[in-house]
């Protein structure tokens, strides 16, 4: 690893149109796993100009049952279900804050596109499937990665954390009517000076930020710069800001048109900023819109768990997790463990990997087991959708896989 270098991550708010799809697909996934904690999801979601379209696949006894005779009527959905779906989408997009003449939550048009889930895939994944012994297999195939160091005391790469945490405020601010001149959409980006191997000053930071009309020029202009490096030098640790710091906020000028009706917003097209700001290798899938059946979420939710104990407990500074898996088949193919030369004396990756493997408590690193020990069977997933799935906040049900409860099991395993 190189020790002086500098490193940027980028992170956008929940009003950003990618973002604010996958909100709406993960406020899906919640209502149907509120109504059946078994319930599969593949839901993806389309925002633009007025416009929501929902498409995907489902499978939801209480709300879709392709073969139920008495709702057949409607085309296999319960009474209702299909209201209750675009009331979950218009709430969401309420909620982040759209009331503007190119994207309204009350009067946007909707379209609901969502079909059964295929009987070639459940058949692969659901457990008993090919008798009473087999457990639940993965969703699909795929390589899963999570990640942890110990820059911030969230265990996060701190560009991005420091990204996450300058749109967070914003979007606070903008909610209680503290910066009434900010609208919903915005984007951040940090450059961070790093020496030894750790973060030292901030080089840069750019901020995009939706806005009011006026607020791009003149006194207003001014107004929302100053809140912006406000906002930005109480985020970042003391002695990073300085006179060399270049600041780009909202550097195109005006930034009145944004959100859905400035760009089409996709499900699953900020992987990066989902996860660790480039600073860890990802493996191509996304989270939101999928139940926790489905590997792409669940095993980077796991190895994120993994990778976050090894460090908290003090067996490296820095950690990445690989794992593997093969659609329909329950054990993983492959566990890797890379601390990156950071391992504490007398601890190797290939003993972590013993380690993880040998913990009881995990009941092994199948789907199923996956779900029974991060509780994934619940509707947790909305409030990840946007500042990042990872460095937050475990609290109740909200963000099990950044619980750090692992670290004496870890230790133990390691005979320390």
């Amino acid at each position: 690893m190189r020790s002086d270098y500098l490193f940027t991550s980028e992170s956008v708010s929940e009003g950003h149109p990618d973002k604010v799809s996958d909100q709406i697909s993960d406020a899906i996934v919640d209502l149907m796993l509120a109504k059946d904690p078994e319930a599969r999801v593949a839901c993806e979601t389309m925002t633009t100009t007025q416009r929501v379209i929902l498409s995907g696949e489902i499978r939801c006894a209480p709300m879709y049952d392709e073969k139920n005779d008495d709702w057949a009527v409607n085309g296999g959905w319960a009474p209702g279900a299909k209201e209750e779906i675009e009331k979950a989408v218009r709430r969401t997009v309420r909620d982040i804050g759209y009331e503007q003449d190119g994207f309204h939550w009350k009067t946007l048009a909707f379209e609901n596109h969502l079909h059964g889930q295929s009987a070639h895939i459940a058949q692969g994944v659901d457990a008993g499937a090919e008798g009473s012994n087999k457990d639940e297999g993965a969703g699909d195939q795929g390589i899963m990665f999570g990640f942890a160091c110990d820059e911030t005391p969230d265990f996060m790469p701190a560009t991005l954390d420091y990204s996450h945490k300058i749109l967070e405020q914003l979007a606070k601010d903008r909610h209680s009517g503290a910066a009434p001149f900010l609208e919903p959409d915005a984007k951040s980006q940090v450059t961070l000076r790093y020496e030894n191997g750790r973060p030292v000053a901030c080089t840069a930071v750019v901020v995009s930020t939706q806005h009011a009309e006026g607020y791009d020029e003149g006194a207003k202009e001014a107004e929302l710069k100053d809140y912006v490096k406000r906002v930005v030098a109480n985020v970042m640790p003391d002695g990073f800001l300085s006179d060399e710091t270049q600041w780009h906020i909202n550097p195109t000028g005006s930034f009145v048109i944004g959100g859905p009706d400035g760009d089409a917003g996709l499900t699953g097209r900020k992987i990066i900023v989902d996860t660790y700001g480039g600073a860890a290798p990802h493996g191509g899938g996304a989270f939101s819109g999928k139940d926790p059946t489905k590997v792409d979420r669940s095993a980077a939710y796991i190895t994120r768990y993994l990778a976050k104990n090894v460090v908290a407990a003090g067996l490296a500074t820095r950690c990445t997790i690989q794992i593997a898996y093969a659609i329909g088949v329950s054990e993983p193919l492959s566990l890797y463990v890379d601390t990156h030369g950071t391992a504490a004396d007398g601890v190797s990756d290939a003993t972590l990997e013993k380690a993880i493997l040998s913990i009881g408590k995990l009941g092994g690193l199948t789907p199923r087991a996956i779900r029974t020990h991060l509780g994934l069977n619940k509707p947790i997933y909305r409030i990840s959708a946007a500042y990042g799935h990872f460095g937050r906040k475990a609290e109740g049900d909200r963000f099990p896989w950044e619980r750090d409860d692992l670290v004496q099991d870890l230790k133990a395993a390691l005979g320390q």
